[in-house]
């Protein structure tokens, strides 16, 4: 499915999962931006948290030399911060589109150490 909106490039729940061993390996860097409340229902597996609204305040430890995919419930908050940190020089950003309502692979409740 790999296409773009607003020059973002977009992933799909089965290409997300093909990008999952990429991510162990760190190519790839997976964020969920939900509210905690949210991550805590269930959240993919060793995928970190960082809300939405902290996304302004984080970007100093973030390096526009990694390559980022973002993840939401919908995949609108994630398209969004994708595009915030493209107009701020982060080029390799990405975008679950479809989110966490798309996925149907394992989840974990609770918050990750």
């Amino acid at each position: 499915m790999a296409k773009e909106i607003d020059g973002i490039r977009q992933v799909d729940a089965a290409e997300l999962q093909g990008l999952l061993e990429a991510a162990k390996e760190g190519k790839v860097k997976l964020i969920d931006v939900r509210e905690p409340y949210e991550y805590n229902a269930g959240h993919i597996p060793g995928v970190p948290l960082i809300p939405m609204n902290d996304i302004p305040g984080k970007m100093s430890e973030l390096s526009k030399e990694e390559e980022y995919i973002f993840i939401c419930r919908s995949g609108n908050r994630s398209h969004q911060v994708s595009r915030y940190l493209k107009m701020n020089g982060f080029d390799k950003v990405t975008n679950f589109y479809g989110g966490m309502l798309s996925w149907s692979g394992p989840t974990k409740p609770g918050m990750d150490e």
